[in-house]
């Protein structure tokens, strides 16, 4: 070792919160449906004030399912979670010794000396409150302190879908009628969103924002062929 300790720290970004990943499927799922809603309704032979109106409608509709359904999951995930962190609770009130055991031999199992992990386990077991904790994070693999809120997943989503949604329908509503310029700005709103999302992850942006933008192309071009259709046995 060097005469001078050298310390470290390591620092990560939050990887459990609530919000990422609605937040980002939020966006995405706006942007793409509402443009391939806009490019079914334009294929059907819609104008306007009618694409307007199925744009603002659609983001109306998509925003609270979206939050609804996220709220719903991450409320029942939760839930269930502390369901079985009563369990534990109740099984370390019950036989604390077998679970202590049991607590031993899952260090074991990570390379602990059987010495070694009972000590461990039996002085994590000396407060009960840490206990039922640590088995739950050991047991069960969560964190009984940060368990993700549906409230935050629930918003988040709302306000990410609207926005995505809001992408698409602008050109109308500052009175602008040319389907290009919705196919452009949807365009660059999917390939900027997929590389955002690329560099928070670590992934190449260049990659990220392609492959968005050929998933939302290939989505809208498809809602567009139908709406065509559906417009010409109308028609």
């Amino acid at each position: 070792m060097t005469a001078q300790a050298v310390e470290l720290h390591n620092h990560h970004r939050d990887v459990t919160g609530g919000w990422l990943r609605p937040a980002v499927f939020g966006v995405m799922d706006g942007l793409v449906s509402n443009a391939a809603l806009l490019a079914g309704v334009i294929g059907g032979g819609a104008t306007g004030t009618g694409v307007v109106i199925a744009g603002l409608a659609g983001l109306a509709a998509g925003a609270f399912s979206m939050a609804t359904g996220e709220y719903t999951s991450v409320a029942s995930q939760r839930e269930l979670t502390q369901a079985e962190i009563a369990i534990e609770r109740r099984e370390l009130a019950r036989n604390p010794e077998a679970e202590q055991r049991e607590l031993a031999l899952l260090y074991q199992s990570r390379g602990l000396t059987p010495e070694l992990a009972a000590e461990v386990a039996r002085q994590l077991h000396d407060d009960d409150e840490v206990a039922w904790r640590v088995h739950a994070r050991e047991e069960l693999g969560v964190d009984p302190d940060d368990l993700p809120s549906p409230w935050v997943a629930a918003g988040s989503s709302f306000l990410a879908f609207a926005l995505g949604a809001l992408i698409p329908v602008l050109p109308f509503l500052i009175g602008m009628s040319s389907v290009l310029a919705v196919v452009v700005l949807t365009a660059a709103a999917l390939f900027v969103t997929g590389a955002l999302v690329a560099v928070l992850t670590s992934r190449s942006p260049l990659y990220g924002g392609v492959r968005q933008l050929a998933l939302g192309a290939l989505a809208t071009a498809v809602t567009y062929g139908v709406g065509s259709l559906v417009g010409t046995f109308i028609g």
